[in-house]
């Protein structure tokens, strides 16, 4: 109970809701802004534009920040995101296929390839286990799953272990 004063429960959560839309919608308008990159701003010639815009209307997100993405990404000082793929061994053998999207490559090559070395695995070149997989479905994790960011809490939020 808040007794006289209201307005801190409702901040509180007024705060944490605001915070997991803000992820959303950001997640969203990344996925506009390379679908417009890539196939242009009209989505009835874009289908990777139309159910970006289709996720972005289930999310709620309003008219005019989907129309900001589309600008912003027609436009010449948009930031670049691009699409990356690895491949590489985890320990015990496992293929591992990773998919990202990030604006610095070379930073996240980085990162992955600590993270593949920390737990005994090793990065490959691109196309050595592409013949192995056949995209079945995705797995998510949500950020409070992994809370040290750390591939044994992966491994547990995933329950390979």
């Amino acid at each position: 109970m808040s007794g006289h004063n209201k307005w801190s429960t409702i901040k509180r959560k007024k705060g944490a809701t605001d915070a997991k839309r803000g992820k959303i919608f950001t997640k969203i308008i990344k996925e506009i802004m390379i679908s417009v990159r890539e196939g242009g701003a009209d989505p009835s010639g874009n289908s990777r534009l139309r159910l970006a815009i289709q996720n972005a209307k289930g999310a709620n997100m309003p008219k005019d920040n989907i129309d900001r993405a589309i600008k912003k990404a027609t436009g010449a000082d948009a930031e670049a995101y691009h699409e990356i793929t690895y491949e590489g061994y985890a320990s015990h053998g496992i293929a591992v296929f990773v998919d990202g999207l990030t604006n610095n490559t070379n930073r996240t090559l980085a990162n992955i390839r600590y993270i593949f070395g920390k737990y005994n695995g090793a990065l490959g070149p691109n196309g050595s286990l592409t013949f192995l997989f056949d995209r079945k479905g995705v797995f998510t994790v949500a950020a409070e799953d992994v809370a040290d960011r750390d591939m044994e809490s992966l491994w547990k939020a995933l329950s390979l272990n």
